[in-house]
């Protein structure tokens, strides 16, 4: 019969094998925990079984938890493809008049976010020929104030 060292390290790296093909670094534990169990089952052969499966199962959820305790999440805001803040504080020319009640337009001399002109929105009435700052990135529009 095959050495239980040998059947922890296979199931050790099929799930590290999965964990590559999914990316989602929950697998990721248990494998190391597979291969923690063979590593121990070299060293000392005679465990029984239920103590490997208790051993397995320990490793695997502790390992889980602490991971998920310390892993923090990057919060992206939907903004796939951008660069975090890179527009706010750039200064255009609005091109048509914005108010509190009125969606304008503000122009930059180099694009944007992959466009030069973009609808704006504004606490306060800015007029046409202004220079505006962006504040902030609202949905498809911009948060402008005068620079």
């Amino acid at each position: 019969m095959i050495n239980a060292m040998w059947i922890w390290g296979a199931i050790g790296l099929v799930l590290l094998a999965m964990e590559m093909a999914s990316g989602t670094f929950y697998i990721l534990w248990f494998g190391i925990s597979a291969l923690c169990v063979a590593i121990t089952m070299a060293m000392f052969p005679g465990i029984p079984h239920g103590i490997q499966f208790a051993m397995f199962a320990a490793l695997s959820i502790s390992s889980l938890a602490i991971w998920k305790l310390h892993y923090k999440k990057a919060d992206s805001n939907s903004r796939v493809g951008q660069a975090q803040g890179e527009e706010i504080g750039r200064v255009g020319i609005v091109i048509e008049a914005c108010a509190q009640e009125k969606i304008g337009k503000i122009q930059f001399t180099q694009g944007l976010m992959g466009s030069r002109e973009w609808p704006a929105v504004s606490d306060q009435a800015i007029a046409v020929g202004t220079h505006a700052k962006v504040v902030a990135v609202e949905g498809n529009s911009l948060r402008i104030q005068s620079a």
